[in-house]
């Protein structure tokens, strides 16, 4: 593979409602996607991959605008010089990175978009390189923060009437045990989880405890991302089960996390580890010690919505994850609507990770275009 090209699109999609977590409020989602142009076995090929990073370091360390010059510096000029010698496949973006520490977000981005190129290039879908069985995965959905316990309960009945098949409620200090005992109370039997996303301290483990009244599926990411020991302790104090999404960021996380028994179930972000590729190495060490796994979101498009489906495809992922419609979050997608059918999102067959986006609709809502040629 030589990669020619790397352009960074910033789109500027306006959702169909506020999302709001611990984080804060979300209007517009400025999604970040690559677009990779590379020349793979004769072919010129275009492969597509996103950046989940959010304007503000708030979810990780990492935030668009940095990311852009991180890729611009750093990223692009090391890939460079890794395909002078005409052997740098998808599978050796990451490796070739990793002199450069962090920066997961900007990697995974530049990953995907090499892996759908390659994908493309060789006719394969990316369930088959993974290679996946099943044809479809359960469709769930998050739901934010909302201004009133009514308000709460009318969204989640109105995604449970559109057949997801879980459903997740983001908490935080002053919206945590009351909104939880309504909606259970309202659906006893709805498969339901918390997510706090680093809003609590060991300090509120009492106060948490009360989750535990509501038969929970899990409880993810109560503590800040760095406490792994922490969240061992807060394992130990609670019946729920102890999901990470923040603290793992690798393999070696992984690892280290479920030796300490912080952890019993682990939510995989791809792009919050580096790729996909990291990713599958997750999922295979989760399910050789008996983890749960599942596929978080980060109000992903179309180019790594489908490329998510397939993910959570593979054996290991035995819950719900959070792969719900474009529609949930978009008026306008940049590729053909993802909509669950029956509660169930289809696994693409197309080659590559995902459908190419429609460039009238891309070019419609981008804001800024960073182009690098590396050749």
């Amino acid at each position: 593979m030589i990669i020619r090209r790397i352009q960074l699109h910033t789109l500027e999609l306006p959702l169909v409602a506020p999302f709001t977590t611990s984080f804060g409020r979300m209007d517009v989602r400025r999604a970040l996607i690559v677009e990779m142009t590379a020349d793979v076995d004769g072919k010129e090929v275009t492969g597509w991959g996103e950046v989940s990073a959010l304007e503000q370091p708030i979810y990780s360390p990492e935030y668009r605008a940095g990311v852009i010059d991180v890729i611009q510096r750093f990223l692009a000029p090391t890939l460079a010089e890794a395909q002078r010698d005409g052997s740098l496949t998808a599978e050796r973006v990451s490796p070739a990175l990793v002199k450069l520490l962090g920066h997961r977000m900007a990697k995974a981005g530049l990953e995907a978009a090499a892996l759908d190129a390659q994908l493309r290039a060789a006719g394969q879908s990316f369930g088959e390189y993974l290679g996946v069985k099943r044809d479809r995965v359960p469709s769930a959905v998050s739901v934010g923060i909302h201004d009133s316990i009514p308000s709460l309960l009318d969204a989640v009945d109105g995604y449970l009437a559109e057949g997801y098949q879980r459903v997740k409620l983001k908490i935080k200090h002053g919206w945590d045990i009351e909104p939880v005992r309504a909606v259970r109370e309202a659906h006893p039997d709805v498969p339901l989880q918390v997510d706090a996303n680093t809003a609590y301290t060991l300090a509120d483990a009492e106060h948490l405890r009360q989750l535990d009244a509501f038969d929970l599926l899990l409880i993810e990411q109560p503590l800040a991302e760095d406490d792994i020991r922490e969240h061992a302790l807060l394992a130990r104090m609670m019946t729920t089960p102890m999901c990470l999404d923040e603290s793992v960021v690798s393999v070696e996380k992984a690892a280290d996390a479920i030796e300490l028994g912080a952890v019993g179930i682990i939510n995989i972000k791809p792009s919050r580890v580096g790729g996909y590729l990291e990713g599958k190495k997750i999922h295979d060490l989760a399910q050789s010690r008996g983890i749960a796994v599942w596929c978080g979101g980060m109000l992903e498009t179309g180019v790594a919505r489908g490329a998510n489906a397939a993910f959570a495809a593979q054996d290991g992922f035995t819950l719900p994850g959070d792969i719900s419609g474009s529609s949930r979050f978009y008026k306008e997608d940049i590729t053909t609507p993802l909509e669950p059918v029956d509660g169930f999102m289809a696994v693409p067959t197309l080659a590559g990770l995902c459908e190419e986006p429609s460039r009238e609709r891309l070019e419609g809502l981008t804001a800024e275009t960073v182009t690098i040629d590396l050749a």
